[in-house]
């Protein structure tokens, strides 16, 4: 599995890079840290590639190091990663350019066997799709954004799967909810699902959430093969049918200490803006993490 997690300072990133690298560590996955920065025009390019060359030669890091800086202190200190063998503590001499807004440093992982961090410059939305659509990340890891309209467009417009880090607490204790329906889909919602449980081992909680009972009776084959499923991978789960607004029960359901792991909405960008997604909604709303798992291209 790859990961990609999406920070932007030590200020706000904290809770999103600690429960990145606990699912990462958990899985053991190939892992991509990445931090977005200002665009540059291309102008510009050749000007702020003369400007770090001569930043360099005083001793100067690059814009963006710092936080990547944080980053490489925070994995070391957690254990995440081996140091350095030179000692060279500048990690801006450690940055490979491979493209005009793409910067990398390589680091050794103790758990997953590829981790690296990423300097991109360019517009937030548009860097990140690049970045999953080249690489091909399973799952993006992004805060819960102050500013709805981001984690709501990156939900939209990246590929991969996304878990939008709401709420949490390194220090609680989570419980997975796990919100069944007939879409295709569900049988990734419920491997991403087992896999999260058993790597923290913690339960699950099922939850059909039904606007009337017909609906309820269609939903009850899934969630019969659904807890078929987790017994089989020895992952203890718990029930919960409710009739009602689906959005509004998932969200009482999940209180604050549940991770919700739910598929994306069929519905295309233009068909959301016209019409509520309950993924989208759920997101808007809720009070923890919350997985939104997109089909396999």
């Amino acid at each position: 599995m790859k990961i990609l997690i999406a920070i932007s300072s030590e200020q706000y990133s904290g809770p999103t890079l600690s429960l990145g690298m606990k699912i990462s560590s958990a899985l053991k996955a190939s892992t991509t840290i990445v931090d977005v920065g200002t665009k540059i025009s291309e102008f510009g390019l050749k000007e702020v590639s003369i400007a770090n060359q001569v930043m360099e030669s005083w001793g100067v890091s690059r814009p963006g190091v710092e936080v990547l800086e944080w980053v490489y202190k925070y994995l070391l200190k957690n254990n995440f990663i081996e140091a350095r063998d030179d000692k060279d503590d500048d990690l801006s001499n450690k940055l490979i350019e491979e493209e005009s807004n793409r910067v990398e440093v390589y680091l050794k992982g103790k758990i997953g066997n590829n981790l690296s961090l990423i300097l991109r410059n360019g517009d937030i939305i548009g860097e990140l799709r690049e970045e999953v659509q080249s690489r091909n990340y399973d799952v993006t890891i992004i805060g819960g954004s102050g500013k709805r309209s981001m984690s709501h467009d990156l939900i939209q417009y990246i590929d991969s799967s996304i878990l939008v880090v709401k709420g949490f607490d390194s220090e609680k204790k989570y419980r997975i909810l796990l919100v069944i329906d007939d879409s295709p889909n569900m049988k990734k919602v419920l491997k991403y699902g087992v896999r999260v449980a058993q790597a923290f081992k913690i339960e699950v909680d099922f939850l059909v959430a039904s606007k009337n009972n017909t609906l309820l009776d269609d939903n009850k084959t899934v969630m019969n093969y659904s807890n078929k499923y987790l017994r089989r991978c020895n992952v203890k789960s718990n029930v919960l049918s409710e009739i009602g607004n689906p959005e509004e029960k998932i969200i009482k359901a999940a209180g604050n200490n549940h991770i919700i792991i739910m598929g994306a909405s069929i519905k295309s960008p233009i068909a959301k803006f016209f019409q509520s997604s309950i993924p989208l909604e759920v997101m808007k709303s809720c009070n923890c993490p919350i997985l939104i798992v997109k089909p396999s291209n």
